[in-house]
């Protein structure tokens, strides 16, 4: 029994270094720096091989990426021994087998199987080696952890219906200036405009860039055209800019403002006469029923920290989290930091919230985290904000 305690705690000490983005962790934090090193310098490598001015060095550079590689090989088998502490809702073998089929595990045994295809198949099989380039992509999970790169893709998740229409609309402007350009020159230089697909490069061509050169009109009709498709055309693909930009403004806005979370007003407030029984008990006294527990302690004009040794006093008024919706004290949200939130990791004080908000409250699991401006955040807390305008 021993051994298997012993060994289920290596396991999950083990998950807790190669997890990205655990920034309280020291080895952790240096696992993810020395994988990012490996990363670009097996990138690099990549890139150095295409030089023939290099071939003296070659054998040099082959050993490097088996190296990285093999170090990339043994990450990625961690990754899958270690997967139940990804997918807790999960059985062992089925966390597994998420994770192979994941964004990430994908990436990791492409980057893995591209190096060995040439060893396999000395002949062909081009498109496997290329997968080579696949190794940059290791780095995004890196950025999802330690930057604001998951901004973008929040944004983009939040405008997914504006930009598939902006880009919906894109396309059929392509489709009916390419019929149209066919048409118009089709008889005039058949060699260019052979087809209705041709149309459709010159569009691309047009629409997108300044035109490449190769095929453009030379009649009068199709020169007009022209001049009409690219003026709608630079229209065209300035909605999608917008659409994102308008998206980060918001998405800014709302951090800033500590709303970027779901409203939450189940709270109610109890108030504390001279009478009531609570008067004189702390917190950890009080025998509330299920489903309730302490926010913060309003005392005149002070908002109190509910921590367990705070006695209450006759004219306090205690804000209890319930399910039901009664009587709401005030301007209340919950944020769940869910994976790749960008308030993991870092302090209370750290937080880019609006002066007139305050976290009240922080629960972590089963147990309610009294905040301090040294609180450090972790994933899955679910952080209380109380707007007190």
């Amino acid at each position: 029994m021993d051994n298997v305690r012993r060994s289920s705690s290596v396991k999950k000490r083990i998950f807790d270094v190669i997890q990205i983005g655990n920034k309280t962790d020291l080895i952790s934090t240096t696992f993810d720096v020395v994988i990012s090193v490996l990363i670009l310098l097996s990138i690099g490598v990549t890139f150095l091989q295409t030089f023939d001015e290099l071939a003296a060095i070659r054998p040099f550079l082959a050993v490097i990426e088996f190296v990285t590689i093999i170090i990339f090989l043994v990450e990625y088998l961690l990754r899958l021994w270690t997967a139940e502490y990804l997918y807790p809702d999960k059985t062992a073998w089925r966390a597994t087998i998420s994770f192979v089929v994941s964004f990430y595990g994908i990436v990791d045994l492409l980057t893995i199987v591209s190096f060995f295809v040439p060893f396999l198949f000395s002949n062909g099989f081009v498109a496997l080696k290329m997968l080579r380039v696949i190794r940059i992509l290791r780095l995004f999970r890196l950025n999802t952890s330690y930057d604001a790169f998951n901004v973008i893709t929040d944004v983009l998740r939040d405008k997914r219906d504006q930009i598939i229409s902006s880009v919906a609309l894109i396309l059929m402007l392509m489709f009916m200036s390419s019929l149209c350009m066919y048409s118009l020159e089709h008889e005039a230089q058949p060699e260019n405009f052979s087809n209705a697909f041709s149309g459709i490069w010159w569009s691309v061509s047009t629409l997108l860039t300044v035109g490449y050169g190769d095929i453009y009109p030379i009649t009068i009709g199709g020169r007009i055209m022209a001049i009409v498709f690219a003026f709608l055309g630079v229209g065209m693909v300035a909605i999608p800019t917008g659409i994102i930009s308008a998206g980060f403004v918001e998405y800014y806005s709302k951090i800033k403002m500590g709303t970027y979370s779901q409203r939450n007003d189940d709270f109610v407030i109890l108030d504390i006469g001279h009478t009531h029984p609570f008067v004189g008990k702390k917190l950890q006294e009080l025998a509330l029923p299920e489903g309730l527990y302490a926010a913060v302690v309003l005392r005149g004009e002070d908002m109190l920290t509910p921590y367990a040794g705070i006695s209450l006093e006759a004219g306090d008024s205690l804000l209890l989290a319930t399910t039901s919706n009664r009587e709401v004290a005030s301007d209340i949200h919950e944020i769940t930091l869910e994976e790749h939130h960008g308030w993991i990791g870092k302090r209370v004080k750290e937080l880019d919230i609006s002066r007139l908000s305050f976290v009240i409250m922080i629960r972590r699991g089963e147990t309610i985290i009294p905040p301090t401006g040294e609180t450090m955040l972790q994933y899955r807390d679910t952080v209380v904000l109380l707007d007190r305008r």
